[in-house]
């Protein structure tokens, strides 16, 4: 009972602490932070996109930095080509994105492990340059990229700009957060896990393969494309060199430090690459990658699962010890038959 109870209070809990940390800021805190508040929402989304893949597939990747850049230029050629408003270029960009995510899917499934990992750099390493191809400098803006206007808020409401796209920024990831927490729950996300610990064991149960890691591609960068898209908007400015391989290696970063295969984790992992390398250069201006290597290399030995794993284990063990203390017998006075001495056989 003790179990079903926590379990039932959990998302009530995480919703209470989501509005807290969405008035909060709001309120407290300067347009600088709020910004920055934000790029740690975008962060999470796109980590959030490769747990998908990388924690409960098991397909690891190296270049979603690729899916966060066709997101963020999908918003931005809709947005100055075509006039389109900022919220009406998700939708677009989710598409796109889950379209190249399934087509670089296909070949995918004849890689794994560090063979698929090369190929998803390789990707990484490509799409910048395909950025500054001369043919869709009418499109891209060539090296010089494309400037954003940052939207103001609707309806009247005595919001700033920057106040205004932390909400909108939020909203979106609540609505991604909770299909994907009912996806890993549901029957996708079990087949997701099969096929990660064992594929061969999957198949034998009846799992289509193809279809789940092509599915589960395409899921993936819907879901970092998208968070391209909001950092498009926040940042008001996309160029080929803001999304080189260090995009897709932070992403990667944040993944291992929240957890693998946690969905909260995901946010402490965002906030990890976007803070971080700010309190390294603060420690040392001459060499702020040291500290941050020093940093990361503690996190990793502390808590090998990441933040989120270690988090969830010491949940785990205090929801466990609860139970136990909870545990009392019918009549006080009366022990637990487990805790009564056994009865001496006496010979006649």
């Amino acid at each position: 009972m003790t179990n079903m109870g926590t379990s039932a209070r959990t998302p009530w809990l995480v919703a209470v602490l989501a509005l807290i940390g969405t008035v909060w800021p709001l309120i407290g805190f300067s347009n600088y932070h709020l910004f920055q508040l934000t790029l740690v929402v975008v962060y999470a989304i796109a980590i959030l996109g490769l747990a998908l893949l990388t924690g409960f597939n098991g397909q690891i990747s190296l270049g979603h930095g690729a899916f966060y850049a066709i997101g963020a230029y999908t918003t931005a050629i809709l947005m100055t080509t075509w006039n389109l408003p900022y919220w009406a270029t998700l939708p677009v960009s989710a598409l796109v994105c889950a379209l190249v995510g399934f087509l670089v899917g296909l070949p995918a499934l004849r890689l794994e492990g560090l063979y698929l990992a090369l190929t998803t750099f390789a990707l990484a390493v490509a799409v910048p340059q395909v950025l500054k191809y001369k043919l869709f400098d009418n499109y891209t803006g060539g090296v010089q990229g494309l400037v954003i206007d940052k939207p103001e808020a609707p309806f009247g409401l005595p919001l700033s700009p920057d106040q205004w796209l932390f909400l909108f920024t939020v909203a979106v990831a609540v609505v991604l957060y909770i299909v994907a927490w009912n996806i890993v729950r549901g029957r996708i996300g079990r087949a997701m896990m099969a096929i990660r610990d064992h594929a061969m064991a999957a198949e034998a149960m009846g799992i289509n393969l193809p279809a789940v890691k092509t599915s589960a591609f395409a899921l993936s960068a819907m879901y970092t494309g998208l968070a391209g898209s909001l950092g498009a908007i926040a940042v008001q400015f996309v160029a080929p060199d803001s999304f080189n391989v260090t995009v897709s290696l932070f992403l990667f970063v944040g993944l291992i430090v929240g957890g693998v295969a946690s969905i909260g984790g995901t946010l402490i992992g965002a906030a990890f690459i976007e803070f971080v390398p700010n309190l390294a250069d603060l420690v040392s201006k001459a060499a702020p990658g040291a500290v941050y290597g020093v940093i990361l290399i503690a996190v990793m030995f502390l808590m090998p699962a990441g933040v989120g794993g270690g988090l969830y284990m010491l949940w785990r063990k205090m929801a466990r010890g609860n139970a136990v203390a909870t545990e009392q017998p019918a009549d006080p006075g009366v022990a637990p038959l487990s805790t009564r001495p056994a009865p001496r056989m006496t010979k006649t």
